[in-house]
């Protein structure tokens, strides 16, 4: 079974190995995903195209979006060329399909390791730590949380986890 946060030797690993996205309106339930399996995904609702660029190119980020415009504009610049991918489909099942396959990251994958909300990566959270903070019910039937030390959302495996582990499977296939 999948852990809720990663030990800070692999985590330490993975920031050269790992790929950082940034994610426009477009593809919104596509950043979700790629969180969900770990990756480090920016992902904004409302951004000027410039201003996507700029944090790109300063953060060092693959562009993700589906806008054909916006492509035509990041491959003007030397600095992002071969640093963003025109997502195909609409279902968001192909969606990280293709970004998984074009980047090879299948082996990469960390289920569960990063905020679904903020993006930050998640600290284990002892369970006695975590009495005060989940509803009394939670805490009997949890047996790990994790914690998103920056906006501070508690996670746990609770029934809603065994369907993700479902659709998780499919991206976690050689």
């Amino acid at each position: 079974m999948n852990e809720l946060a990663g030990s800070p030797e692999q985590k330490s690993r993975d920031r050269v190995s790992r790929p950082l996205f940034i994610a426009d309106c477009m593809v919104g339930k596509l950043a979700r995903w790629l969180r969900l399996l770990g990756f480090d995904v920016s992902y904004y609702s409302k951004i000027e195209d410039a201003k996507l660029i700029e944090l790109a190119a300063k953060e060092n980020r693959i562009i993700l979006t589906r806008d054909h415009e916006l492509i035509k504009k990041v491959k003007k610049i030397e600095s992002l060329q071969g640093r963003f991918l025109l997502i195909e489909s609409e279902r968001w099942e192909e969606q990280v399909e293709q970004v998984l396959d074009h980047f090879k990251l299948r082996d990469k994958i960390k289920p569960n390791s990063r905020c679904l909300d903020c993006n930050a990566e998640l600290k284990s959270l002892p369970k006695d730590r975590a009495r005060n903070l989940v509803p009394p019910f939670i805490y009997e039937q949890a047996s790990a949380f994790a914690l998103c030390p920056v906006c501070g959302r508690i996670f746990w495996k609770g029934t809603h986890f065994r369907d993700m582990e479902n659709k998780l499977r499919r991206f976690t296939r050689p």
